[in-house]
């Protein structure tokens, strides 16, 4: 009777640790997933072979009209997530108060994780990783820079390095809202566009195969920003089972950063943060949830 009751009561406890955050269904897609990529101009980033491919699968749309909304990096990633550049100019460590992507998301029970590859964990606040390596950057995770994200134990927690993803797909516990920081040699700051498709595809095609990681979810492929040749024109792309493109896969309309959030907002009805998300366009024209 003593083994029946250790038993029970070690598989209780196994399925608590597996417990996994119940699904929000969404109007287009239960999950999304953003990959961003640093500073290169439309022209160059469409030249890549990689790029091209996913955009041109029966599940890839190119929004060929996508513009960041600033120089330099930081406030593009301030304005993904707080609806606009929080008056950021540069790229120094900044402390930002108001409500935030976060806010909207956890009132409506969609879990979420950001994940930044080479982050320290623990609520590192600082500019690059102590070991003096910067594959790290904090001007690359919004994340950090919100007040109410920062100095909450719970919700700083939910900022993870990029290897947690891997260990999160094979545990069936993706998170509804995926933002993914590549390390800047991935990401092609240090090393080039070139570089980055290379390591993008060697990281995305494997997760492709895995149902924790694809089901009913859009990805969305982005870079930050120009590199202060083309007017803020970027590269930005669709793919996963929600997307039911044009026979030219192409998407005219005119987004911008602001165009991510207001996708998230609309997708789950979160409402909005009262800045530039109210008049951005989603980018939900070619969506159907699967």
């Amino acid at each position: 009777m003593k083994h029946f009751t250790s038993v029970i009561l070690f598989l209780i406890v196994a399925s608590i640790g597996a417990t996994v955050d119940a699904i929000v269904t969404g109007t287009y897609f239960d999950r999304i997933v953003l990959v961003m990529f640093e500073n290169t101009g439309y022209t160059q980033a469409i030249a890549q072979p990689y790029l091209q491919n996913l955009t041109s699968r029966s599940n890839g749309l190119l929004l060929s009209n996508y513009h960041a909304v600033a120089h330099p990096s930081q406030p593009n990633y301030i304005a993904t997530i707080f609806g606009s550049t929080a008056g950021i100019t540069d790229d120094n460590n900044h402390n930002v108060s108001g409500n935030n992507v976060v806010d909207l998301l956890e009132t409506k029970g969609v879990s979420w994780k950001a994940y930044m590859e080479n982050y320290p964990g623990n609520c590192y606040i600082g500019a690059t990783a102590p070991s003096g390596q910067h594959l790290y950057a904090r001007k690359h995770n919004p994340f950090i820079s919100m007040n109410d994200i920062r100095t909450n134990p719970t919700r700083c927690a939910k900022i993870v390095p990029g290897t947690q993803l891997d260990t999160d797909i094979n545990a069936n516990a993706v998170p509804q809202f995926v933002y993914y920081v590549p390390n800047q040699n991935n990401d092609g700051h240090d090393t080039g566009v070139a570089f980055a498709m290379n390591w993008f595809q060697g990281w995305l095609e494997p997760k492709l195969t895995k149902p924790a990681f694809t089901t009913n979810t859009l990805i969305f492929i982005v870079f930050d920003e120009d590199d202060g040749s083309q007017g803020n024109h970027i590269f930005a792309g669709l793919l996963g089972s929600p997307v039911h493109p044009p026979s030219n896969h192409n998407d005219t309309t005119s987004y911008n950063h602001y165009s991510y959030l207001a996708t998230v907002e609309k997708n789950w009805n979160l409402g909005n943060l009262g800045r530039n998300d109210v008049s951005a366009t989603a980018f939900t024209k070619y969506l159907i949830h699967p």
